[in-house]
């Protein structure tokens, strides 16, 4: 009982017909008591059973839970730097993912145009092809139909010339020199 002080015992002691109902109730009560506390309550040596800890163990096991709690910084900002690391690396592969997207479809445009362009070539071409041709038949009918001209020039000229050489009957023609003409009337005296 060196836990429990001369009055706790009187008062103990007095009452007998009390809360615990007698006297055989207290003693299991103390019983109890004794049990928990080992009649100390948990203090002094009988609580801790000899657990005592020296100074410099003291010291040592707050110098661990200081390196401890170091570590366990250092553990959180390698955490926090890996996580800032991830984020950055999928904003950058996110950014060429959109890079390469954009670039695709400038190649894409671009074919397209290349395709678009070589259709429109195509049709110039032929269209080109049919205007050349065409001109070409343009300038040979021209060119016949100046032949023709000609032709029908020169009939026409022909036939005016039959026709007054027809209209004055006989005709002589002059050499250029000036002289008469040699004939054959002209020898003959007619």
């Amino acid at each position: 009982m060196e836990g429990l002080t001369n009055s706790d015992v009187a008062l103990l002691a007095d009452r007998r017909d009390g809360v615990f109902g007698g006297g055989d109730s207290m003693i299991w009560f103390l019983a109890i008591l004794l049990l928990m506390g080992g009649g100390n309550f948990g203090y002094g040596n009988n609580g801790y059973r000899g657990d005592y800890v020296t100074q410099a163990q003291f010291a040592d096991g707050l110098s661990n839970q200081s390196i401890q709690a170091q570590l366990q910084q250092i553990a959180l900002s390698s955490a926090n730097n890996n996580y800032e690391t991830a984020q950055l690396l999928n904003q950058q592969t996110n950014l060429f993912s959109q890079q390469i997207n954009a670039n695709q479809i400038n190649a894409i445009q671009g074919f397209n145009a290349v395709n678009q362009a070589i259709a429109d070539l195509g049709y110039r071409m032929d269209k080109c092809c049919c205007e050349i041709k065409t001109q070409m038949l343009q300038d040979k009918l021209e060119s016949t139909q100046s032949d023709l001209f000609a032709a029908r020039t020169d009939i026409s000229n022909a036939n005016q010339s039959q026709y007054l050489l027809g209209q004055l009957g006989r005709f002589v023609a002059w050499t250029p020199s000036g002289s008469q003409a040699f004939t054959a009337s002209s020898t003959t005296g007619a």
